[in-house]
């Protein structure tokens, strides 16, 4: 079980700010970069982690369109390619350099309604070794949990949003379901910047384990 500590360090940014969001509206995925057979594991996964806490999926936003975007490629200079792409990711030259500088193998970047709910996010994954290591399950299963919240850039760090049960499927972590059950909670804000709220999660967490 998860302490009030470790859930509020996992909506807390480097700067020691606390700002949690969750999605205002239903998700509506697309994937870039996959074979079909990959697409259908993606969209599945997102699927069944809305499912689980109780968010919804859809085909089509009326607004957006989509407005679950996946990137899959091999190097970050591919992104200077896509067409328009830096009308939805701001200095993406300049994103794409420090990703470059970093070796990092993946990004995500989000957008937000006036209510401070996530209303777009736009995921990045350079497939490198580490990730090619990585079955497909379980690389969608990791994507789809890490872009269902605002987390921190640590939430993730020393634990996994995955567990493997004995079969060897891969499922996600019951502490995470956890989070995510109480984050979705209707009676929960679908934006919070106080870290109090990390204790409103907890009490929610309490009910539904």
């Amino acid at each position: 079980m998860l302490t009030v500590t470790e859930i509020e360090q996992m909506f807390t940014r480097s700067d020691g700010s606390y700002v949690f969001a969750r999605w205002g509206r239903p998700i509506c995925p697309v994937v870039f970069g996959v074979l079909d057979e990959t697409l259908s594991v993606v969209k599945s996964a997102i699927e069944a982690v809305c499912i689980a806490c109780g968010h919804s999926s859809n085909e089509l936003d009326p607004e957006l369109g989509s407005n679950l975007m996946m990137f899959f490629f091999s190097d970050w200079d591919e992104l200077r390619a896509v067409p328009n792409l830096d009308q939805l990711i701001p200095d993406l030259s300049g994103v794409v350099d420090r990703l470059q500088m970093a070796q990092a193998n993946q990004y995500r970047a989000f957008r937000f309604d006036d209510a401070g709910a996530i209303q777009a996010c736009f995921v990045f994954l350079r497939v490198d070794e580490a990730l090619e290591q990585l079955s497909a399950d379980s690389l969608a299963l990791s994507q789809a949990v890490q872009a269902m919240l605002l987390w921190s850039q640590a939430a993730f760090s020393d634990r996994s949003p995955l567990a493997v049960l004995e079969t060897g499927t891969t499922v996600l972590h019951p502490e995470i379901t956890a989070v995510l059950l109480a984050a979705y909670d209707p009676i929960m804000p679908a934006r919070a910047d106080d870290p109090s709220h990390a204790l409103r999660m907890d009490a929610r967490i309490q009910l539904v384990s």
